[in-house]
């Protein structure tokens, strides 16, 4: 399953050129970033000021990025020259990827958002309406990207995402002297580790125990979808995704994607695979080994049988494509056609479990409505 996500300004944090007038000699680990499943950033404290590590910034790295965020009305103290400053707390930001968008709202904190790529893609109802009111600005992707606009707004921070070392845009928007970030949490293996980074959202906005509320009641949630089906003995085998190109992309099997299916009850046919990014798989091998899966859990932006079988007709020889059991994740668009599942899905961890569960075991959750999901006619 290809996560399309949208993505530019992949790119490391500009160092702002500020006075060393302190030094940090020690941080210590705080309570309020307390971290249960994220493996890919930390943060420890010293004071008022936050050290915050991006340990993985994208699959295959071998170095990480360090922010060091500092109040605005406090001094920066010394840092080392590949530490780069942020000042918080954060009164505008550019984000580029969709899912960085509920850790807005679910931190009140949307009105802070003034631009994004291609504002259409975003779904959530809150953010529409600034962006209808001309308060988020559409800023272009990747070689398109505007940079003149982007320099008029001259946000306090670009939320970035990559899935390489190749930063596109880094370097002209470091010229425009924008701090960049990078978001890395597609990279997490547990669904949610991914959710949790709300918490790295709230750390630019002072916001720590908010996250942590918000992510409590999500866990919670999980948890007790989960221990609905651990004594299942019986678990569909699954496959996923759909080729794009010549490609067939799925989770690989430390994925987050492939937790969710195996906390749902599913025996996620790549399960045993050991990345945790995406497979790129061909059409013959998937077929060889998935032709009689019992579930096929994410088409695309296909919506009927007859629309995914007359894309290739090679899908209308898999058992699922004759049962009736694909579904796609695209039940509820936003108000320009964007993926809501692509944008709230991956901070609702919940909502994916109990729809997934409802999939493969329904009589666990007689009265539950999918809905994200949607079975394909």
């Amino acid at each position: 399953m290809k996560q399309l996500i949208l993505l530019i300004f992949c790119a490391a944090l500009f160092g702002c050129a500020q006075k060393k007038t302190e030094t940090i000699t020690e941080h210590t680990q705080s309570s309020l970033t307390k971290l249960s499943y994220a493996e890919g950033f930390k943060v420890k404290y010293s004071d008022n000021i936050k050290l915050v590590e991006i340990t993985h910034p994208y699959q295959g790295a071998t170095s990480g990025y360090q922010y060091l965020l500092v109040p605005k009305n406090e001094p920066v103290p010394e840092h080392a020259a590949d530490v780069k400053v942020v000042r918080i707390p954060l009164s505008s930001i550019v984000c580029t990827s969709t899912t960085h968008i509920p850790l807005l709202d679910y931190l009140d904190e949307s009105d802070k958002l003034v631009g994004f790529p291609s504002t259409d893609y975003i779904s959530s109802v809150k953010t529409r309406s600034l962006i209808d009111a001309g308060r988020v600005q559409e800023l272009g992707v990747d070689k398109g990207l505007n940079l003149e606009r982007l320099a008029m707004l001259k946000p306090d921070l670009v939320m970035g995402y990559t899935m390489s070392a190749d930063y596109g845009q880094f370097k002209k928007i470091e010229e425009l002297g924008i701090p960049v970030v990078m978001n890395a949490e597609y990279l997490e293996k547990h669904p949610l580790g991914r959710a949790e980074w709300i918490k790295f959202m709230a750390l630019f906005f002072n916001k720590e125990k908010e996250a942590d509320s918000v992510f409590q009641v999500i866990e919670r949630k999980y948890m007790d979808t989960k221990a609905l089906v651990e004594k299942e003995t019986t678990r569909p085998t699954v496959v996923c995704g759909i080729v794009y190109g010549d490609t067939w992309f799925m989770p690989g099997g430390e994925n987050n994607g492939s937790k969710i299916l195996k906390d749902a009850g599913c025996q996620y046919l790549w399960g045993h695979d050991t990345s945790n990014g995406y497979l790129e798989l061909s059409f013959e091998s998937v077929y060889e080994k998935a032709h009689q899966a019992d579930l096929w859990i994410g088409t695309g932006s296909y919506t009927t049988l007859k629309e995914i079988g007359a894309a290739d007709h090679r899908y209308t020889k898999f058992a699922p494509f004759n049962n009736k059991h694909m579904y796609s994740s695209d039940a509820r668009k936003g108000a320009k056609g964007g993926s809501e599942y692509l944008e709230l899905g991956y901070l609702r961890a919940d909502i994916i479990l109990n729809d997934l569960v409802k999939i493969a075991h329904p009589e666990l959750l007689p009265e539950y409505e999918l809905y994200f999901h949607k079975r394909l006619e």
